[in-house]
């Protein structure tokens, strides 16, 4: 079925993600889904082992791929409502490496796609209140995740954190300041769907940028692991450089202070030094 072979497939690596997108094809004969087809090292056989998903869309983001760079290969078919398939095309891509794979300055939880790590997860969100009444003040190397750093960052549009914003406080020593900017990690399993809001990120109280979360799918407040097959869970990323001059010898300090939306899930965040 030549004339339902697919036409401009495109593949783009991005941290921990791939994107694929393709020319949609005519209605007629109707097109029943798109078959997606994935495999490490070489271009995949398409068959049951490979197939990574169907979908009625010409897009398809193959996420949740970790935080080292790496090589995937695509074939995506056309099924036509009859069965009849199109042939295949093919596309490769290599996701962007993550800061988080460098020497760590300070770093909270691990960047494996869950937050099942961290204070109150997976879903006890109605206790944040009670357990962090004046947000979040960490210090690196003797707070821990499990009890001092919440699943959810709320926002002032969430009433079951008091409808106000909310600062995270990272504190973290250096022996002396680094020489390159490093990098900044954030990392989420998840955020709220139509308002996840924005965040004003400092460093020794100089802010830096002002981040605007992309849409998740709503369902972080009650589960945290990103990486289980069929999960709804949509995870995202912000990387970004950090000046080295906003840093100094002595301690340190990193703040997210959420001053618009809803709640966002972590999976990590830290910043790492220059590779």
């Amino acid at each position: 079925m030549a004339q339902h072979t697919i036409r401009g497939l495109t593949a783009t690596g991005r941290v921990a993600a791939v994107d694929l997108a393709w020319e949609p094809l005519p209605w007629e004969p109707l097109v029943d889904h798109y078959a997606v087809y994935a495999a490490r090292g070489r271009a995949p056989e398409p068959g049951p082992r490979t197939l990574l998903a169907k979908t009625l869309y010409p897009h398809f983001t193959h996420a949740v791929l970790g935080p080292e760079a790496v090589t995937w290969h695509y074939k995506v078919v056309a099924v036509v409502a009859s069965g009849e398939r199109g042939r295949p095309a093919a596309a490769s891509a290599t996701t962007e490496p993550s800061y988080a794979i460098g020497e760590p300055l300070v770093a909270v939880g691990s960047f494996d796609h869950q937050g099942l790590e961290f204070a109150l997860s997976p879903n006890g969100s109605s206790r944040y209140l009670a357990t962090f009444p004046a947000g979040v003040d960490y210090r690196y190397g003797t707070s821990r995740p499990e009890n001092d750093w919440p699943y959810l960052h709320p926002g002032p549009a969430d009433s079951w954190a008091g409808r106000r914003a909310h600062t995270f406080t990272l504190r973290f020593a250096l022996d002396a300041p680094p020489t390159a900017d490093p990098g900044f990690a954030l990392w989420l399993t998840d955020s709220h769907a139509t308002i996840p809001g924005k965040a004003r990120l400092a460093v020794n109280g100089t802010e830096i940028t002002v981040i605007e979360f992309a849409r998740g799918a709503t369902k972080g407040s009650l589960e945290g692991d990103a990486t289980r097959p069929g999960t709804p869970l949509k995870p995202s990323f912000v990387e970004l450089p950090l000046p080295a001059g906003a840093f100094t010898a002595g301690e340190n300090t990193l703040t997210l202070a959420k001053t618009e939306g809803s709640w966002h899930a972590y999976d990590a965040i830290g910043v790492f030094a220059a590779r």
